[in-house]
């Protein structure tokens, strides 16, 4: 039996979504297979994850994430400014709001304009002086952070030029991060506290235009190793730029936000075959 979902297209800086507001109910379908559906880029509506808002006891929402590819990855702060204008709109929440993610709640503000800053958990596992091999004999020197999703972060001088695919790839599948692999940051310093990045996410397993919880790692990095201050301004591959703020004591943070564009872009529906696994044409 066909499933119709009502849907909502959004983007967070580049960083595209699609969102289902299910606070009246699950969808009928396995939520990692509808993510694959609806996240195909030839076949389905076309983004770098889905997005659902369900009931919580514990704050005005829960947001279950799930990568292109259908797996979990973890936070994303794209997505949680993303879900949080959501919910305004949709009268789920004010602007200031709490929701549960990955049994942590978050906290965002929604400003009128269009820019949503949302909380973040203190980072952990932080990892420096890797060094790991790009596949090319040649080395690389990185240093690894868990800022609700884990990440790599390797500066570079040339991001322009940067194969992020081939290098991005051989570094998500180190086995210095088995089995769940990385999401990788490459980052170029612009002077004072602002840095311009380019990340390979895992689960999309390509480059994507922004990263939320990369661009926090690559701030509290570039914080670690080039002395920058808050707030480290962050210029993403679609050409916008992210805040993070934080506090910082020795080689630990905290009160971290980032903050950015969040937009509806569209709203439409989709006919989901769950024994195909197929968005189906309009009956």
């Amino acid at each position: 039996m066909t499933v119709r979902l009502e849907f909502t297209k959004a983007t967070g800086a580049g960083n595209d979504f699609v969102l289902l507001n299910a606070m009246g109910g699950m969808p009928g379908a396995d939520l990692p297979q509808l993510a694959r559906a609806l996240c195909d880029r030839h076949f389905g509506v076309g983004a770098d994850g889905l997005l659902v808002l369900a009931p919580s006891k514990r704050s005005d929402f829960l947001m279950l994430y799930y990568n292109a590819d259908g797996s979990s990855g973890g936070m994303c702060g794209n997505g949680g400014r993303c879900v949080a204008r959501f919910a305004l709109l949709e009268g789920i929440a004010g602007p200031r709001q709490r929701f549960e993610a990955l049994g942590f709640v978050y906290r965002a503000e929604v400003a009128p304009a269009g820019s949503v800053r949302l909380s973040m958990k203190d980072p952990a596992g932080l990892r420096t002086g890797l060094r790991l091999s790009r596949g090319t004999g040649e080395p690389v020197d990185g240093t690894f952070i868990d800022t609700g999703a884990p990440h790599l972060v390797v500066f570079e001088d040339d991001l322009e030029r940067l194969d992020v695919a081939r290098l991005g790839r051989a570094l998500r599948l180190d086995p210095s991060f088995a089995p769940e692999g990385t999401n990788v940051n490459f980052v170029s310093p612009e002077g004072g506290s602002t840095i311009r990045i380019r990340t390979y996410e895992r689960g999309v397993e390509a480059e994507t235009l922004a990263c939320g919880t990369g661009s926090v790692a690559s701030a509290l990095v570039a914080s670690w190793l080039r002395n920058m201050e808050s707030p480290v301004r962050v210029t993403v591959r679609s050409g916008e730029e992210l805040t993070v703020h934080f506090a910082r004591e020795g080689d630990s943070w905290h009160d971290i936000a980032l903050e950015g564009s969040a937009h509806m872009l569209f709203r439409g529906t989709a006919f989901y075959d769950p024994v195909s696994s197929r968005i189906r044409r309009s009956p």
